[in-house]
């Protein structure tokens, strides 16, 4: 009983002291690393398939370092480079940005502080938010919220350096803005702003506000056009969430509008507060309060009297503020997208297939489950449960002609190993130094025996974070003049590879298919997708030309899907069909008499409702594919 008693009035006494406060940010930033970590997972951004096209690649060389240390903002890029690596692990990489979401919240509460503004203190919560946001929504801005962190420390060092009337505050700040400046490039001139502005409201020293202007603009031109020879433009604005790094293309400039905020809230606060402080204060001192309602002030002592349920509102309203926030934006089909590309990138093929649930319109998530059901085995079996579509098995049509990265590994796979390597290439170009790019890269090189081509990729990776030892025992094998055939991924590559190059733009999908298995009559995956790729045009014809191939492997049957195109393609053209001993399962037939009953008491008028009345039951056959598959993706 007395350790009952002992726990409510230790946490009252608790909350009576000075600890509310620290408690409060320790239960917001726990519950945004679980988010992070447990619901956003950094992993799928540091994977980022197409759709993040700004990740910073790391090289632990020296020459990675020289080339972007010397410059304005080098520190920050090379740091921010480093640290995101982390998101490779995704508990670490929700680690990392928890503890640079908390130091710009204590950042934010300190300058609050210092303009002694306690009302604003809530304020704090925001940024933390902004940031959330950012990543919920799957984007990469983690170089443009380090710059801003580094500016607020900054920001933070004067003004605590400004309150000490014994150093002086001009001297200080040209220190600390050319070292920001160095370390941050273009971020130091919100240093600058923020210093202007405590300078003008809160000191009354309009002079000394535009002399730091001035200066700032001074240290930026000196250092970064004279010394460092970089443009103008760059000078001023590198690193900053409107610079050219940013704008420069269409998916790095998602939610660019949240680092926007971002960058303009502290100055905004520093300046409202100091106008309202410069303009009201003094009325409102002077300004006689009305005594309260006698209701009011009943339930305003009760409430302080409650330091337990004052701390319990007073928590809760910026965690339910935050997640409304956050779930407005949560964007779930770049989730689902991101998510089946990472799965598929990983072989995690039920992963892959339990994505789909969760986006199944997606032309790239179909085309990733199509790659798994093939080698989970089951794509002649189950490929019409899934909304299917003549492109998602190549992603062939113009709007999907630039998705090379989601290519590649078909193209591995199938055996087309210079379409394969032409692809990564091109991701390579446009996506940087990823080491997925450069994995796939140095096999198909090391497949074609190009070891010296093998040599630079596996040497490059070698230089990376979590690749090195993946890239070391390939470079001991090529070393030691080993045959690397005996490695059992190269051979079954090797196995398949074919010479022959074809055009990205205007190749053809079947006439590949059809040399892959002139080349080798056991690849699997050819034969598969070749009548994947006949069942999708519905090209029965050619379906049926190709049965004779079953016999080159060890069906323990005909698949079903496969029986239902060949009753279809039988009735169609009267022509029987050739099994070499084999029959037609019962079920199929009656799957086909069902189908057909139907159809025909129906009729072919409405074929909207013909649709909606066969799906239940014949939804996943090939059956309901060849008649409505003309009707788009979505069942």
């Amino acid at each position: 009983m007395g350790a009952a008693k002992l726990m409510p009035n230790l946490f009252r006494k608790l909350l009576s002291q000075n600890h509310a406060r620290p408690l409060r940010s320790l239960l917001f930033f726990v519950l945004f690393y679980l988010y992070v970590w447990l619901w956003v997972d950094l992993r799928l951004i540091y994977h980022g398939g197409q759709a993040i096209t700004n990740f910073p690649a790391f090289f632990r060389t020296w020459p990675f370092f020289r080339h972007l240390a010397p410059y304005p903002g080098g520190l920050v890029e090379y740091l921010s480079a480093f640290v995101s690596q982390l998101f490779y692990i995704g508990w670490a990489g929700a680690l990392v940005v928890t503890i640079q979401a908390w130091l710009i919240c204590a950042c934010t509460d300190y300058l609050l502080k210092l303009i002694k503004a306690p009302s604003l203190r809530w304020l704090r919560f925001v940024p933390p938010v902004l940031v959330l946001i950012t990543y919920t929504t799957y984007t990469y801005h983690f170089v443009a919220t380090t710059a801003l962190l580094a500016s607020l420390l900054f920001v933070c060092l004067y003004l605590k350096a400004a309150s000490d009337t014994k150093l002086p505050r001009l001297p200080v700040f040209l220190v600390l803005s050319v070292i920001l400046y160095v370390i941050a490039g273009g971020a130091h001139l919100l240093f600058a702003l923020i210093c202007a502005i405590y300078e003008l409201l809160f000191g009354r020293r309009w002079q000394l506000s535009l002399v730091y202007l001035a200066s700032a603009a001074i240290i930026t031109y000196v250092i970064g056009v004279l010394v460092c020879d970089i443009s103008t433009t760059e000078a001023f604005t590198d690193l900053l969430p409107f610079s050219d790094k940013i704008l420069s293309h269409e998916t790095r400039r998602k939610m660019v509008e949240a680092v926007y905020i971002l960058y303009l809230l502290p100055p905004l606060i520093v300046f409202a507060w100091g106008l309202w402080q410069l303009f009201t204060g003094e009325k409102i001192k002077r300004k006689p309060r009305r005594k309260p309602s006698k209701l009011r002030s009943s339930l305003s002592s009760w409430y302080k009297a409650s330091p337990v349920f004052k701390w319990s509102v007073e928590s809760a309203i910026p965690v339910v503020l935050a997640g409304a926030a956050v779930l407005s934006f949560h964007n779930k089909e770049i989730k689902t997208i991101l998510q089946a590309d990472y799965y598929a990138y990983n072989k995690m093929w039920p992963q892959v297939l339990a994505a789909y649930r969760r986006h199944p319109n997606s032309f790239f998530i179909v085309h990733a489950v199509n790659r798994a059901l093939y080698h989970t085995g089951r794509l002649p079996y189950d490929m019409f449960i899934y909304n299917q579509h003549p492109d998602t098995l190549f992603l062939t049509s113009k709007a999907h002609v630039g998705a090379h990265w989601k290519k590649s590994d078909v193209y591995i796979d199938l055996g087309v190993m210079n379409m394969g390597e032409g692809a990564l290439v091109e991701s390579l170009e446009r996506l940087g130094e990823r080491p997925m790019i450069l994995k796939r890269l140095a096999l198909i090189a090391m497949v074609k025996q190009n070891t010296d081509t093998a040599r630079v990729y596996l040497g490059a990776l070698s230089k990376t974070p979590f690749h090195a030892e993946w890239a070391d025992n390939y470079l001991k094998l090529i070393d030691s003049g080993a045959d690397l055939s005996t490695d059992k991924d190269i051979r079954h590559l090797k196995s398949l590879m074919m010479e022959t190059d074809y055009g990205f733009t205007d190749y053809q999908p079947e006439r590949i298919l059809l040399d892959l298995l002139d080349k080798n009559r056991y690849n699997r995956m050819a034969f598969e997708y070749l009548m994947a790729w006949y069942l999708l045009n519905n090209q029965l014809d050619k379906f049926a030309q190709n049965l004779h191939r079953l016999d080159d492997f060890d069906y323990p049957q005909i698949p079903p899907l496969y029986e239902q195109a060949i009753l279809i393609y039988q009735v169609l053209t009267g022509k029987k069909v050739e099994l070499k001993g084999q029959q037609i399962s019962a079920q199929t037939y009656d799957l086909a008499s069902g189908f057909s009953a139907i159809s025909a008491r129906f009729g072919a008028g409405d074929r909207l409702t013909l649709m909606r009345l066969t799906l239940k039951d014949f939804g996943d056959s090939y059956f309901f594919y060849f008649n409505f598959g003309d009707m788009g993706i979505a069942k």
